[in-house]
């Protein structure tokens, strides 16, 4: 149904507006990834293409990460609030500031591009990108000693990067003067107006084809539609109250327990999530902004059901959240925030899980590891060497597991639901000074189950020049992907780094360290197992043994399987393997 004509919505014209969106958001991807100059875009597509009605409702993110997108809604009314009566056809929008603008944390910057037809305002076309370095305290956008926001660099209000078709050069000088990668920023912002051109350019023609009053009109019912598919989703569910929490260890700068916890009312299709009980926000830069913590709830609830269910900001108007102010999940003003696109959606994303889990036991998730990889930046070698940022990407822990499918092996972070990609080693040694001697998955890290959690990876890496380390490791030394249903939690992630010669010492879990040429090696965390590990198929045991994913060891003790002989010998095979027998009664047992 359309609210705006009052009138049935063909269904068939409908889907295909719907898939016409989705493809248009990623025709702008593809743009952003031919184009754009930091490895950070083209190798691991930190960035996100979405598409909002003239309400600035989103109706279609199907390009990117989750994270960027499921707030998209906030910078783009904030734009609407903010720039009313002064938008024209050839004006593009910049902005980051989460307070100011919508925004989710300040390197996750928003180019908008408004999209006219018949001198009418249809839509908004937006790319939400992680830039790879905004100033602040530390090079490559995360200051781990950050207190406040001022200390993670530049703020953006909505601004008008570009006026009537023109480039504001002194807005575009004064965006290079505060970063250290100027020549990288300046090819992303290309890319980014590049990408926003192509999708408005396509959006305008398909609002041509169908006629404005009947294009708003679908778009309208793209969003009632898929509100009405989460909601009879949520119906399905027992009404009730259900609860979970997940923590962290520390708040960056000393190790202590802090909490986020989630009450999640089912009833009538419609949900309430309620953060009252989770801990006030810490000095750290591991707050959620509002925008923030909305795209991590609504990540949780995309993730949870039918996949088929579409995306957009229509899926989540039956969700209503309360985030007390002050919080974890919705810091004040000036609060340090810059790791709260990873950390703490990582934790509100698991909270909510754990809490639909006991709604829906039969659809329970296992929890995905939290990462430990940083950054590195530092100057190319020579006096007129170029400054680099470098992403410690390749050491990504591993993924829960589910039902049927063991978790990944090895993935981006949670919030990323895998769009954010793993780079390659050699494209990577082309570009910085580095040399990778070590890339393989972990033995032993994915967390015992019917259905295992991912392995995590053994990392191990060369610096050749003279750098800073930029540490964000929420998963070292402590167990973070939970195990669901009888398995097990995943194994926690160690991480070391040594200067030159000298003997390897212990990395910080948060913080920064400068050091001569120097090395880091780490064991990314598992992620957790579903169900009893002695009802996994000796089959899959065996595989693992094979592939070096689970010991001989492990096998006995987690899954009951014994094996006996080398699983490297060439000639070896699964019956001449097994230890039948011993391992019926320890099964039995």
């Amino acid at each position: 149904m359309s609210a705006k004509t009052g009138t049935s919505a063909d269904p068939v014209l409908l889907a295909l507006t719907q898939n016409r969106l989705d493809h248009i958001s990623q025709q702008m991807g593809h743009v952003m990834v031919r184009t754009a100059r930091s490895p950070i875009f083209s190798q691991a597509h930190d960035f996100t293409c979405f598409i909002a009605g003239p309400d600035g409702r989103v109706t279609a993110q199907a390009d990117g990460i989750p994270i960027h997108s499921g707030g998209g809604g906030f910078a783009a009314r904030a734009i609407l609030r903010d720039f009313a009566g002064d938008i024209a056809d050839g004006d593009v929008f910049l902005l980051n500031d989460p307070w100011a603008a919508g925004g989710n944390h300040l390197p996750d910057w928003v180019i908008a591009r408004p999209v006219f037809v018949g001198g009418r305002l249809v839509s908004l076309v937006c790319n939400r990108a992680h830039q790879s370095d905004i100033g602040g305290g530390a090079a490559g956008t995360y200051n781990p000693e950050a207190t406040e926001v001022w200390q993670e660099g530049v703020r953006l209000p909505v601004l008008k990067l570009v006026e009537a078709g023109k480039v504001r050069r002194d807005l575009w000088k004064l965006l290079l003067l505060n970063t250290r990668t100027p020549d990288l920023l300046e090819g992303d912002l290309g890319a980014m107006l590049g990408s926003t051109r192509i999708g408005a350019e396509q959006v305008a023609g398909l609002v041509e084809e169908l006629g404005v009053e009947q294009a708003l009109g679908y778009f309208d019912g793209i969003l009632s539609h898929a509100a009405g598919r989460m909601g009879a989703a949520l119906a399905e569910l027992p009404d009730g109250i259900y609860e979970g929490e997940e923590r962290s260890d520390n708040d960056c700068f000393e190790l202590r327990d802090i909490w986020v916890r989630a009450k999640v009312t089912i009833r009538d299709g419609r949900s309430l999530v309620d953060f009252t009980g989770t801990d006030p926000q810490i000095p750290g830069f591991k707050n959620s902004t509002l925008a923030n913590t909305h795209s991590a709830v609504y990540t949780a609830f995309a993730s949870f059901f039918d996949p088929a269910i579409p995306r957009n900001e229509g899926t989540f108007s039956v969700i209503e959240i309360v985030a007390p102010e002050g919080s974890l999940v919705n810091a004040r003003e000036g609060a340090a925030t810059t790791m709260d696109t990873v950390f703490v959606a990582h934790e509100i994303i698991h909270a909510v899980w754990k809490a639909l889990n006991r709604a829906a036991p039969e659809r329970a998730a296992a929890g995905w590891a939290k990462n430990i990889f940083g950054v590195t930046s530092g100057r190319e070698a020579g006096a007129e060497g170029r400054p680099y940022v470098f992403y410690h990407g390749l050491a990504a822990a591993g993924a829960g597991a589910v039902e049927g499918r063991d978790g990944f092996n090895q993935i981006g972070h949670l919030c990323t639901l895998g769009g954010l990609t793993i780079s390659n080693a050699e494209t990577y040694e082309r570009l910085y000074p580095v040399h990778f001697r070590r890339q393989e998955l972990r033995c032993d890290g994915g967390g015992a189950g019917r259905w295992r959690g991912g392995t995590g990876a053994h990392y191990d890496v060369e610096i050749r020049t003279p750098a800073l380390y930029s540490f964000r490791g929420e998963g070292l030394r402590y167990e973070t992907g939970f195990g669901i249903k009888g398995g097990t939690y995943g194994a926690a992630g160690e991480m070391q780094v040594r200067e030159g010669d000298a003997a390897p010492e212990p990395a910080p879990k948060f913080g920064l360290k400068r050091l001569r040429a120097g090395r880091l090696n780490a064991s990314s965390p598992g992620g957790g197992g579903w169900g009893d590990p002695k009802t996994r198929p000796l089959g899959a045991v065996w595989r693992d043994w094979r592939d070096g994913l689970v010991s001989t060891e492990a096998a006995r003790e987690q899954y009951g399987v014994v094996f006996v002989g080398d699983p490297d010998d060439p000639g070896s095979t699964f019956s001449r393997s097994l230890d039948a027998a011993e391992t019926a009664r320890l099964r039995t047992a």
